[in-house]
Protein backbone atom coordinates (compact mmCIF):
# COMPACT_ATOMS: atom_id res chain seq x y z
CA UNK A 1 0.00 0.00 0.00
CA UNK A 2 1.33 3.39 -0.98
CA UNK A 3 1.45 5.96 1.79
CA UNK A 4 0.49 9.50 0.77
CA UNK A 5 2.77 12.39 1.79
CA UNK A 6 1.49 14.65 4.52
CA UNK A 7 0.07 18.00 3.38
CA UNK A 8 1.76 19.77 6.32
CA UNK A 9 5.29 20.95 6.02
CA UNK A 10 7.88 19.84 8.44
CA UNK A 11 9.64 23.20 8.31
CA UNK A 12 8.63 24.87 11.58
CA UNK A 13 10.55 28.02 10.66
CA UNK A 14 8.09 28.74 7.87
CA UNK A 15 5.01 30.44 9.50
CA UNK A 16 1.58 29.81 8.12
CA UNK A 17 0.86 33.55 7.83
CA UNK A 18 3.80 35.53 6.61
CA UNK A 19 2.50 39.00 5.75
CA UNK A 20 0.12 41.49 7.38
CA UNK A 21 -2.32 41.34 4.47
CA UNK A 22 -2.72 37.62 4.92
CA UNK A 23 -3.39 38.16 8.64
CA UNK A 24 -6.15 40.70 7.91
CA UNK A 25 -7.65 38.39 5.31
CA UNK A 26 -7.56 35.56 7.79
CA UNK A 27 -9.40 37.66 10.43
CA UNK A 28 -12.10 38.65 7.90
CA UNK A 29 -12.86 34.97 7.40
CA UNK A 30 -13.81 34.73 11.08
CA UNK A 31 -17.39 35.79 10.41
CA UNK A 32 -18.66 34.44 13.69
CA UNK A 33 -16.79 37.02 15.83
CA UNK A 34 -18.68 40.21 16.93
CA UNK A 35 -17.78 43.44 15.25
CA UNK A 36 -16.19 46.46 16.95
CA UNK A 37 -18.18 47.82 19.89
CA UNK A 38 -18.46 51.30 18.45
CA UNK A 39 -20.26 50.00 15.40
CA UNK A 40 -23.08 48.41 17.37
CA UNK A 41 -26.02 50.67 18.32
CA UNK A 42 -26.82 50.86 22.02
CA UNK A 43 -30.45 49.78 22.08
CA UNK A 44 -30.55 48.66 25.70
CA UNK A 45 -32.38 50.84 28.24
CA UNK A 46 -30.13 52.68 30.72
CA UNK A 47 -29.65 50.74 33.91
CA UNK A 48 -29.54 52.12 37.43
CA UNK A 49 -26.57 54.31 38.11
CA UNK A 50 -24.79 54.57 41.39
CA UNK A 51 -25.77 57.69 43.29
CA UNK A 52 -22.89 59.94 44.30
CA UNK A 53 -22.17 59.86 48.02
CA UNK A 54 -23.70 62.56 50.20
CA UNK A 55 -20.25 63.95 50.91
CA UNK A 56 -19.50 64.53 47.20
CA UNK A 57 -21.02 68.01 47.46
CA UNK A 58 -18.28 69.07 49.87
CA UNK A 59 -15.78 69.32 47.02
CA UNK A 60 -17.90 72.01 45.32
CA UNK A 61 -18.01 74.06 48.51
CA UNK A 62 -14.28 73.61 49.05
CA UNK A 63 -13.68 75.06 45.58
CA UNK A 64 -16.03 77.95 46.35
CA UNK A 65 -14.14 78.62 49.57
CA UNK A 66 -10.89 78.78 47.63
CA UNK A 67 -12.35 81.28 45.16
CA UNK A 68 -13.55 83.59 47.96
CA UNK A 69 -10.67 83.04 50.39
CA UNK A 70 -9.79 86.73 50.71
CA UNK A 71 -13.39 87.81 51.26
CA UNK A 72 -13.90 84.98 53.72
CA UNK A 73 -10.91 86.18 55.74
CA UNK A 74 -12.35 89.70 55.94
CA UNK A 75 -15.77 88.46 57.07
CA UNK A 76 -14.15 86.18 59.64
CA UNK A 77 -12.26 89.21 60.95
CA UNK A 78 -15.50 91.20 61.27
CA UNK A 79 -17.16 88.33 63.11
CA UNK A 80 -14.11 88.06 65.38
CA UNK A 81 -14.34 91.77 66.21
CA UNK A 82 -18.02 91.36 67.09
CA UNK A 83 -17.17 88.32 69.21
CA UNK A 84 -14.56 90.29 71.16
CA UNK A 85 -16.94 93.22 71.60
CA UNK A 86 -19.67 91.01 73.05
CA UNK A 87 -17.19 89.18 75.25
CA UNK A 88 -16.23 92.45 76.92
CA UNK A 89 -19.74 93.90 77.01
CA UNK A 90 -22.70 93.29 79.31
CA UNK A 91 -24.89 90.21 78.92
CA UNK A 92 -27.80 92.36 77.79
CA UNK A 93 -26.08 93.13 74.50
CA UNK A 94 -26.32 89.50 73.35
CA UNK A 95 -30.01 89.40 74.22
CA UNK A 96 -30.67 92.66 72.39
CA UNK A 97 -28.95 91.47 69.21
CA UNK A 98 -30.77 88.12 69.41
CA UNK A 99 -34.15 89.87 69.55
CA UNK A 100 -33.29 92.05 66.56
CA UNK A 101 -31.96 89.12 64.55
CA UNK A 102 -34.97 86.92 65.35
CA UNK A 103 -37.41 89.66 64.33
CA UNK A 104 -35.55 90.21 61.04
CA UNK A 105 -35.44 86.46 60.37
CA UNK A 106 -39.20 86.26 60.93
CA UNK A 107 -39.74 88.65 58.04
CA UNK A 108 -37.43 86.58 55.86
CA UNK A 109 -39.34 83.40 56.79
CA UNK A 110 -42.71 85.02 56.13
CA UNK A 111 -43.95 85.25 59.74
CA UNK A 112 -43.41 89.03 59.96
CA UNK A 113 -43.35 89.42 63.72
CA UNK A 114 -42.64 93.03 64.68
CA UNK A 115 -40.18 93.92 67.40
CA UNK A 116 -42.85 95.20 69.81
CA UNK A 117 -44.98 92.06 69.47
CA UNK A 118 -41.89 89.91 69.92
CA UNK A 119 -40.82 91.80 73.03
CA UNK A 120 -44.24 91.39 74.65
CA UNK A 121 -44.36 87.70 73.77
CA UNK A 122 -40.88 86.90 75.07
CA UNK A 123 -41.13 88.92 78.26
CA UNK A 124 -44.76 88.37 79.30
CA UNK A 125 -46.23 85.85 76.81
CA UNK A 126 -48.72 88.46 75.66
CA UNK A 127 -50.20 88.30 72.17
CA UNK A 128 -52.96 90.06 70.32
CA UNK A 129 -55.92 88.65 68.45
CA UNK A 130 -54.17 89.37 65.16
CA UNK A 131 -50.99 87.49 66.12
CA UNK A 132 -50.29 84.00 64.84
CA UNK A 133 -49.43 81.87 67.88
CA UNK A 134 -47.42 79.43 65.75
CA UNK A 135 -45.36 82.27 64.30
CA UNK A 136 -44.73 83.68 67.78
CA UNK A 137 -43.67 80.24 68.98
CA UNK A 138 -41.19 79.89 66.09
CA UNK A 139 -39.67 83.31 66.71
CA UNK A 140 -39.57 82.62 70.44
CA UNK A 141 -37.67 79.43 69.72
CA UNK A 142 -35.23 81.44 67.59
CA UNK A 143 -34.59 83.89 70.42
CA UNK A 144 -33.89 81.06 72.87
CA UNK A 145 -31.44 79.39 70.50
CA UNK A 146 -29.71 82.68 69.63
CA UNK A 147 -29.17 83.59 73.27
CA UNK A 148 -27.61 80.38 74.56
CA UNK A 149 -27.84 76.68 75.10
CA UNK A 150 -26.04 73.77 73.38
CA UNK A 151 -25.40 74.10 69.68
CA UNK A 152 -26.85 71.94 66.91
CA UNK A 153 -23.82 69.66 66.67
CA UNK A 154 -24.48 68.05 70.04
CA UNK A 155 -28.08 66.98 69.38
CA UNK A 156 -29.86 68.45 66.36
CA UNK A 157 -33.24 67.03 67.34
CA UNK A 158 -33.04 68.62 70.78
CA UNK A 159 -31.78 71.88 69.27
CA UNK A 160 -34.82 72.01 66.96
CA UNK A 161 -37.27 70.69 69.56
CA UNK A 162 -38.33 68.04 67.05
CA UNK A 163 -38.71 64.32 67.76
CA UNK A 164 -40.20 61.36 65.95
CA UNK A 165 -43.66 60.40 67.23
CA UNK A 166 -43.86 57.20 69.23
CA UNK A 167 -46.42 55.66 66.85
CA UNK A 168 -44.45 56.32 63.66
CA UNK A 169 -45.02 53.78 60.88
CA UNK A 170 -42.24 51.33 60.18
CA UNK A 171 -41.96 52.40 56.52
CA UNK A 172 -41.85 56.12 57.30
CA UNK A 173 -38.52 57.89 57.20
CA UNK A 174 -37.49 58.91 60.67
CA UNK A 175 -36.44 62.45 61.48
CA UNK A 176 -33.46 61.14 63.42
CA UNK A 177 -32.18 59.45 60.26
CA UNK A 178 -32.54 62.62 58.19
CA UNK A 179 -30.88 64.69 60.90
CA UNK A 180 -28.11 62.10 61.18
CA UNK A 181 -27.43 62.27 57.45
CA UNK A 182 -27.16 66.07 57.57
CA UNK A 183 -24.85 65.93 60.58
CA UNK A 184 -22.67 63.34 58.84
CA UNK A 185 -22.15 65.67 55.88
CA UNK A 186 -21.36 68.56 58.21
CA UNK A 187 -18.87 66.43 60.11
CA UNK A 188 -17.21 65.36 56.86
CA UNK A 189 -16.75 69.05 56.00
CA UNK A 190 -14.82 69.74 59.19
CA UNK A 191 -11.85 71.09 57.23
CA UNK A 192 -13.96 73.91 55.79
CA UNK A 193 -14.15 77.23 57.60
CA UNK A 194 -17.15 77.42 59.98
CA UNK A 195 -18.66 80.24 57.90
CA UNK A 196 -18.43 78.16 54.72
CA UNK A 197 -19.72 75.10 56.55
CA UNK A 198 -22.68 77.11 57.87
CA UNK A 199 -23.53 78.30 54.37
CA UNK A 200 -23.33 74.76 53.01
CA UNK A 201 -25.52 73.42 55.81
CA UNK A 202 -28.14 76.10 55.22
CA UNK A 203 -28.41 75.26 51.52
CA UNK A 204 -28.43 71.49 52.14
CA UNK A 205 -31.21 71.77 54.74
CA UNK A 206 -34.17 71.06 52.46
CA UNK A 207 -32.22 68.50 50.39
CA UNK A 208 -31.60 66.53 53.57
CA UNK A 209 -35.36 66.31 54.18
CA UNK A 210 -35.31 68.59 57.22
CA UNK A 211 -37.72 71.09 55.73
CA UNK A 212 -41.17 71.75 57.13
CA UNK A 213 -43.21 74.87 57.81
CA UNK A 214 -40.76 77.27 59.40
CA UNK A 215 -37.76 75.38 58.08
CA UNK A 216 -36.17 78.59 56.75
CA UNK A 217 -36.11 79.98 60.27
CA UNK A 218 -34.70 76.74 61.64
CA UNK A 219 -32.08 76.48 58.90
CA UNK A 220 -30.94 80.10 59.35
CA UNK A 221 -30.70 79.88 63.16
CA UNK A 222 -28.79 76.59 62.95
CA UNK A 223 -26.39 78.04 60.39
CA UNK A 224 -25.85 81.19 62.46
CA UNK A 225 -24.83 79.08 65.45
CA UNK A 226 -22.44 76.98 63.35
CA UNK A 227 -20.80 80.06 61.83
CA UNK A 228 -19.99 81.40 65.31
CA UNK A 229 -19.01 78.06 66.82
CA UNK A 230 -15.37 79.10 67.23
CA UNK A 231 -16.21 82.24 69.20
CA UNK A 232 -16.68 82.79 72.92
CA UNK A 233 -18.51 86.12 72.97
CA UNK A 234 -20.83 85.98 69.98
CA UNK A 235 -23.18 83.01 70.32
CA UNK A 236 -24.46 83.45 66.77
CA UNK A 237 -23.33 85.13 63.58
CA UNK A 238 -25.84 87.76 62.38
CA UNK A 239 -27.33 86.90 59.00
CA UNK A 240 -30.42 89.06 58.57
CA UNK A 241 -29.71 92.37 60.33
CA UNK A 242 -28.34 93.92 57.17
CA UNK A 243 -30.97 92.34 54.91
CA UNK A 244 -31.66 88.74 53.95
CA UNK A 245 -29.97 88.80 50.54
CA UNK A 246 -27.33 86.37 51.73
CA UNK A 247 -30.01 83.76 52.43
CA UNK A 248 -31.32 83.69 48.88
CA UNK A 249 -31.25 80.19 47.39
CA UNK A 250 -30.12 80.15 43.76
CA UNK A 251 -27.02 79.45 41.69
CA UNK A 252 -23.99 77.21 42.21
CA UNK A 253 -22.09 77.08 45.52
CA UNK A 254 -19.59 79.72 44.42
CA UNK A 255 -22.42 82.25 43.92
CA UNK A 256 -24.26 81.24 47.08
CA UNK A 257 -21.14 81.63 49.19
CA UNK A 258 -20.46 85.05 47.67
CA UNK A 259 -23.93 86.29 48.64
CA UNK A 260 -23.59 84.66 52.07
CA UNK A 261 -20.32 86.46 52.78
CA UNK A 262 -21.67 89.78 51.56
CA UNK A 263 -24.80 89.46 53.69
CA UNK A 264 -22.85 88.43 56.78
CA UNK A 265 -20.40 91.30 56.36
CA UNK A 266 -23.28 93.79 56.21
CA UNK A 267 -25.02 92.18 59.19
CA UNK A 268 -21.86 92.21 61.31
CA UNK A 269 -21.36 95.89 60.52
CA UNK A 270 -25.00 96.61 61.43
CA UNK A 271 -24.62 94.71 64.72
CA UNK A 272 -21.51 96.73 65.60
CA UNK A 273 -23.40 99.95 64.93
CA UNK A 274 -26.21 98.79 67.22
CA UNK A 275 -23.67 98.16 69.96
CA UNK A 276 -22.00 101.54 69.38
CA UNK A 277 -25.36 103.28 69.71
CA UNK A 278 -26.46 101.45 72.83
CA UNK A 279 -23.07 101.90 74.51
CA UNK A 280 -23.00 105.65 73.89
CA UNK A 281 -26.62 105.93 75.04
CA UNK A 282 -25.90 104.00 78.23
CA UNK A 283 -22.98 106.28 79.15
CA UNK A 284 -25.11 109.39 78.59
CA UNK A 285 -28.16 108.00 80.43
CA UNK A 286 -26.10 106.76 83.37
CA UNK A 287 -24.53 110.20 83.77
CA UNK A 288 -27.85 112.04 83.66
CA UNK A 289 -29.60 109.58 85.99
CA UNK A 290 -26.82 109.52 88.58
CA UNK A 291 -28.62 112.04 90.89
CA UNK A 292 -31.66 109.74 91.10
CA UNK A 293 -31.90 107.45 94.10
CA UNK A 294 -33.36 104.01 94.51
CA UNK A 295 -33.05 100.72 92.66
CA UNK A 296 -35.46 101.51 89.85
CA UNK A 297 -33.26 103.85 87.73
CA UNK A 298 -30.33 101.40 87.30
CA UNK A 299 -32.76 98.52 86.77
CA UNK A 300 -34.50 100.48 84.02
CA UNK A 301 -31.14 101.27 82.42
CA UNK A 302 -30.28 97.57 82.28
CA UNK A 303 -33.73 96.72 80.89
CA UNK A 304 -33.54 99.32 78.13
CA UNK A 305 -30.07 98.07 77.25
CA UNK A 306 -31.29 94.50 76.94
CA UNK A 307 -34.60 95.08 75.15
CA UNK A 308 -35.05 97.17 71.97
CA UNK A 309 -38.59 98.12 73.05
CA UNK A 310 -39.97 98.33 76.59
CA UNK A 311 -43.48 98.88 77.93
CA UNK A 312 -44.41 99.81 81.49
CA UNK A 313 -45.83 96.34 82.30
CA UNK A 314 -42.69 94.76 80.82
CA UNK A 315 -40.42 96.95 82.92
CA UNK A 316 -42.48 96.22 85.99
CA UNK A 317 -42.22 92.45 85.43
CA UNK A 318 -38.50 92.50 84.60
CA UNK A 319 -37.27 94.93 87.28
CA UNK A 320 -39.65 93.93 90.05
CA UNK A 321 -40.39 97.60 90.78
CA UNK A 322 -43.88 98.98 91.31
CA UNK A 323 -45.91 100.29 88.40
CA UNK A 324 -45.85 103.78 89.89
CA UNK A 325 -42.06 103.84 90.18
CA UNK A 326 -41.62 102.51 86.67
CA UNK A 327 -43.99 105.04 85.10
CA UNK A 328 -42.45 107.92 87.07
CA UNK A 329 -38.93 107.05 85.92
CA UNK A 330 -40.00 106.46 82.33
CA UNK A 331 -41.69 109.85 82.26
CA UNK A 332 -38.55 111.43 83.70
CA UNK A 333 -36.34 109.79 81.08
CA UNK A 334 -38.70 110.77 78.26
CA UNK A 335 -38.78 114.39 79.43
CA UNK A 336 -34.99 114.56 79.25
CA UNK A 337 -34.79 112.97 75.82
CA UNK A 338 -33.23 109.69 76.95
CA UNK A 339 -36.10 107.56 75.60
CA UNK A 340 -38.91 108.15 73.14
CA UNK A 341 -42.37 106.65 72.87
CA UNK A 342 -42.86 104.77 69.59
CA UNK A 343 -46.49 103.59 69.62
CA UNK A 344 -48.06 107.08 69.76
CA UNK A 345 -51.14 105.90 71.57
CA UNK A 346 -52.61 106.25 75.02
CA UNK A 347 -52.63 102.57 75.92
CA UNK A 348 -50.01 99.84 75.46
CA UNK A 349 -47.27 102.41 75.05
CA UNK A 350 -43.70 101.30 74.36
CA UNK A 351 -40.41 103.16 74.58
CA UNK A 352 -36.99 102.77 72.99
CA UNK A 353 -33.67 104.49 73.58
CA UNK A 354 -33.27 107.91 72.00
CA UNK A 355 -29.83 107.77 70.39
Amino acid sequence: MKIQASAFTDDFNDPLITIEADEEAHEEDLWFLPGPLEEEPDVLPPGPRAEPPDTAVIEDWAKAEGVHAARLARVAGSLGALDDRLLRGPEGWRHRLALIEAADLSWFAGDRVSSDRLALWISMRLSGAQDDPNALARVGWAVRRLTGGPGPKADLAAFLDRRDPENIEGSAERFEDRAGGWLDVMAAAAELHPITRACMGFHLWSLAGLGQHGDQMEAAVTASRIAASDGSGAIFAPLAMGGAGGLRVSGPPVDRLARWLEGMATSCLTAMRYLDDIESWFVRAETEMSPLSGKTPPALLATLTEWPLVSAPMAEAITGASRTAVQRNLAWMEARGLIREVTRQGRYRMWCTAN
